[in-house]
């Protein structure tokens, strides 16, 4: 049924849309539906953006004040700002900027030993604690004969013995809360070491980066730029070759 419908159409009168006519042909191409609605549309955008304007201009406060009305001129209709007198002079904002470079470098320094002192004591907390007993002799001659298991027998069998008298179990269970409260400890200094780890990379891309634009405020000649800066790498320059004297 398709086909013949196709074999059908393929008869049929190809319909064209009317041209300009001859007499009309210096007002241009006649303008068909798609380009009607196109030139619509934007008169209906251009109408509705007037109507917001003039709303804005009637609910405007007479009184109300900003301060680019007498900081700013119309010039050529753009409003341009006067250009402020600098505060600074070269000199001072170089030093300004070797201040904060210096103390972005101390709090890095500051960050690194924090970090190594968590390394150093993350492996003692949390482990069990060693039960210790000293004990005290009051020779060296003793303490080479010294018999320890015979020794802690007399002081169990003593009657003013402060010792435990029964023995101490060789393992050591415990329960899931006691772990949990435990590791508690552990696990708080690995998230300190976690978030200082994660300071110190950044104060380091931010101590290369004001490095960077130290050395480009320095230099006279222009170095040629290899890459962009990112969040997590300052930007990479050539400079040209130069002979040392």
């Amino acid at each position: 049924m398709s086909s013949f419908r196709n074999a059908h159409k393929s008869h049929q009168k190809t319909h064209r849309e009317r041209g300009q006519l001859s007499s009309r042909a210096h007002l241009g191409n006649l303008e068909k539906k798609k380009d009607y609605k196109l030139r619509a549309r934007d008169f209906q955008k251009k109408q509705k953006y007037l109507k917001a304007l003039r709303q804005k201009a009637l609910d405007k406060n007479p009184d109300e004040f900003y301060f680019k009305m007498v900081n700013s001129q119309l010039k050529e209709g753009v409003h341009v700002e006067e250009q402020k007198p600098d505060e600074l002079t070269p000199q001072q904002m170089r030093l300004m900027q070797n201040q904060d470079l210096n103390y972005v470098a101390y709090k890095r320094s500051t960050e690194l030993k924090k970090i190594e002192q968590l390394k150093s004591e993350l492996h003692l907390v949390g482990a069990q604690k060693q039960n210790k007993h000293i004990l005290f002799v009051d020779s060296k001659k003793e303490v080479q004969g010294f018999d320890i298991a015979h020794h802690l027998e007399v002081a169990l069998e003593s009657p003013t013995s402060t010792l435990k008298t029964y023995k101490e179990p060789t393992s050591f269970t415990e329960s899931a809360e006691e772990k949990k409260a435990r590791l508690k400890p552990a696990r708080k200094k690995k998230r300190e070491l976690s978030k200082r780890i994660v300071r110190e990379r950044e104060l380091r891309i931010v101590a290369q980066k004001m490095a960077l634009k130290k050395q480009l405020a320095n230099t006279k000649e222009k170095p040629t730029k290899l890459a962009d800066a990112t969040t997590g790498a300052a930007a990479v320059y050539k400079w040209a070759q130069e002979r040392k004297r």
